[in-house]
């Protein structure tokens, strides 16, 4: 059960899939305004938990008992693409008040969701491993990108020189936001 929550804390802190590794910076850099980040970052939640898992099951159940492991990325992809539609309308019959309108592409662009699926794939320790690898992602991502809004916003009412407006201070403001979570690496001893 340790190794599980370490794991969960780890994916979402640690090991943040955005900063550590950057994939995912598409949706984080296009999301602006507080619901859409939030249903943004429930919608990839939802989403890397459930294609981590199904992904895993998948792998496990079908593709390597029958010697078809090198079809592994067509059938994540396929699986994430799948998904999408009927996790945006269940969002949104669940929770009416947050926008769930325009995610679509963001989510079919999030290389996070084929990342974690990919280290699921990786680092074989079981079905709640993988679980817990796939909520913390998801959880540092919405993590991530509700700090990076709550950033832009900072920055967007102050003077700011001409040459790093837009996307030049967004892209050094998550440059030092990957320095402080990299910070965090110290708190874990392996």
């Amino acid at each position: 059960m340790t190794e599980i929550l370490l794991t969960l804390f780890s994916a979402a802190l640690i090991n943040n899939l955005v900063l550590h590794w950057p994939l995912g910076v598409d949706p984080l850099l296009a999301a602006s305004g507080r619901k859409q980040v939030h249903a943004l970052g429930l919608a990839t939640t939802c989403l890397m938990l459930v294609v981590g898992t199904l992904g895993y099951l998948i792998e496990h159940g079908l593709l390597t008992p029958t010697n078809l492991v090198s079809l592994r990325l067509l059938a994540w992809l396929s699986l994430s693409i799948l998904l999408i539609a009927p996790l945006l309308r269940l969002l949104a019959r669940w929770l009416p008040t947050l926008p769930f309108d325009g995610l679509w592409p963001l989510l079919l662009g999030n290389a996070g969701v084929l990342g974690v699926t990919l280290l699921n794939s990786q680092d074989d320790r079981g079905l709640g491993h993988a679980m817990a690898l796939s909520l913390g992602a998801g959880l540092g991502f919405w993590l991530v990108l509700s700090l990076f809004d709550d950033l832009r916003q900072r920055t967007s009412n102050n003077a700011i020189a001409l040459p790093f407006r837009g996307l030049p201070i967004q892209l050094i403001s998550a440059g030092l936001m990957a320095v402080v979570f990299l910070g965090l690496r110290g708190l874990v001893k392996t």
